[in-house]
């Protein structure tokens, strides 16, 4: 099954995957080294959650090697006037709350690679697939755990 990723999502799990390979790997052995030096494994603390740790960074580098083995590279199409990976979109929700704020803004990522807090989300995500292929001005509608949102894209980016 392809993960669509943009140029830049692609770079940065590869730089991610160098890093746990070149740099985590070493720590996670040297740790390794310094618990085993401690004697008796069986009750030794350290040697387990290093292990565990190991285990994890392990399982992590193989995540990552599959997501860049089954990665499709999807580039962005400069002056297009409809929302794609890797546009950021300006939204209006059409009915106001007092929390909520009168426009959204949102950069549409590839698979499994959003970060709310900084505004990106997943093109897997409810509203990421609403929002792909749509132009600007069109009204969309999510839903979500509390009902219902209808959005107007304001501006795509």
């Amino acid at each position: 099954m392809s993960k669509f990723l943009t140029p830049e999502d692609l770079e940065k799990i590869k730089k991610e995957l160098d890093y746990l390979k070149k740099v985590k790997r070493k720590e996670i052995a040297q740790r390794l080294k310094e618990a085993i030096a401690m004697g008796d494994l069986t009750e030794n603390a350290a040697y387990q959650e290093t292990k565990d740790a190991q285990g994890f960074l392990e399982g992590k580098i193989l995540e990552l090697e599959k997501l860049i083995g089954q990665a499709q590279v999807v580039e962005k199409i400069d002056g297009a006037h409809w929302v794609q990976i890797g546009s950021t979109v300006i939204l209006a929700p059409q009915k106001q709350t007092k929390s909520s704020s009168p426009t959204e803004k949102y950069k549409i990522v590839g698979t499994g690679q959003a970060d709310p807090f900084k505004g990106e989300i997943s093109m897997d995500s409810p509203l990421g697939k609403v929002l792909l292929d749509k132009p600007e001005g069109a009204i969309v509608i999510v839903k979500t755990p509390i009902g219902k949102i209808q959005y107007k894209i304001l501006k795509i980016e």
